[in-house]
């Protein structure tokens, strides 16, 4: 298998990845998000925990394995991201540390300062990893300001601060309204009475919010120069940054999709999952697909839109990196390939096979019952 065809294979298996983690864990942010609203006491927001209480574990393996898969085949995206975005991603493990702590303690007591205080932090982490997520994603449409030196260590010229621009918060605002949508939507199909009727009414107002955010987004993108490789490019050479020509092209993010018309279904299909969602919200089933759908297709857009760019740089345009020359050597990418093709169909098949045993609707009676619950 040539290099350049193994770097595509992990270009998408990265996608696979990340569609998978904001898919599963994507509900369990959402759900917890509205925890307050679809939940008014105490037993109505025990009953929206146990949604997800067997399975949100299960859920965030979906990041570690993208982490994983970063590391192992894109080091430098690895290094630039993970040491750029630092204080961005101590806020992620921070939120996703402290949901297990906030599930399994707010039990312990039965006082209700003490569940409600637990039930806010839930919330909290519910809202602070989507908007982060999107918030990234937006800076990648900006760019972000690093480099490389001669030795090849990067040098970032990141704060916190600069990378709230007004584009990546909308489009941390994109992700939010979509991750709520999706938790409304897992919850009214997990649940019944009150709690099921209000998470109805959300998948409608989040459903709404995200159709209207995505396409300003769109819209407000055209306003952007986008990235384009200038210098002849080889698919098979090692991999180094600094090699290439980078020139700002005006609406170059939407190159691929005039080149391709093709990748035009990805934003349709995300549009049509939303609506879908907002159309049969009534139905148990098909809004929760529905915003999976959205989900989905809303990475695919992103990721077709940056392709091949997997981290522009505003401030050395030509130190951007690119899945030609981010990668790792063509033996780790064989190595780690032979790995997923073993390991990724046991971890679906234990995936499908908890939600096969875990199916069903978590009703008030069994929450009442059931004293193992949280």
């Amino acid at each position: 298998m040539s290099y350049e065809i193994l770097r595509l294979i992990w270009w998408a298996l990265l996608g696979i990845l990340l569609i998978g983690f904001a898919v599963t864990d994507g509900f369990d942010f959402g759900s917890m998000a509205l925890l307050r609203y679809t939940g008014r006491t105490d037993l109505e927001r025990r009953q929206v925990i146990n949604t997800i209480g067997p399975v949100w574990e299960g859920n965030q393996v979906w990041f570690v394995l993208g982490g994983g898969s970063i590391f192992a085949a894109w080091p430098l995206l690895y290094a630039a991201s993970f040491s750029g975005f630092y204080l961005a991603m101590f806020a992620i493990l921070g939120s996703l540390i402290l949901r297990p702590v906030a599930i399994v303690y707010r039990s312990k007591l039965a006082d209700t300062r003490w569940r409600n205080w637990w039930d806010w932090v839930l919330v909290v982490t519910g809202i602070v990893p989507p908007v982060i997520f999107g918030v990234a994603f937006g800076n990648l449409f900006k760019g972000v300001p690093f480099t490389f030196g001669v030795d090849m260590r990067f040098a970032p010229d990141i704060t916190l601060f600069s990378l709230l621009g007004g584009f990546p918060l909308l489009v941390g605002l994109v992700s939010l309204s979509m991750m709520l949508m999706h938790g409304a939507a897992w919850t009214a199909m997990k649940t019944d009475g009150v709690v099921h009727d209000r998470a109805h009414g959300a998948i409608r107002i989040f459903a709404g919010v995200f159709i209207l955010l995505f396409v300003a987004a769109g819209i407000w993108l055209l306003s952007f120069d986008g990235y384009v490789i200038a210098s002849a490019t080889s698919h098979d050479a090692p991999s180094n940054p600094m090699l290439k020509t980078v020139i700002m092209q005006p609406r170059g993010w939407y190159a691929n999709f005039a080149s391709h018309p093709a990748f035009w279904l990805a934003p349709i299909f995300a549009l049509l999952g939303a609506l879908s969602a907002f159309a049969f919200r009534r139905a148990r089933v098909v809004p929760f697909l529905g915003s999976g759908l959205a989900i989905a297709m809303t990475t695919l857009t992103a990721g077709l839109a940056l392709f091949p760019f997997l981290l522009p740089s505003s401030s050395h345009p030509n130190a951007s990196l690119t899945i030609w020359d981010a990668s790792s050597s063509k033996l780790t990418l064989e190595v780690m390939l032979g790995v997923v093709v073993v390991l990724l169909p046991v971890v679906l098949a234990y995936t499908t096979f908890v939600y096969r045993v875990m199916r069903g609707i978590v009703r008030t009676d069994d929450v009442t019952r059931d004293h193992a619950s949280y």
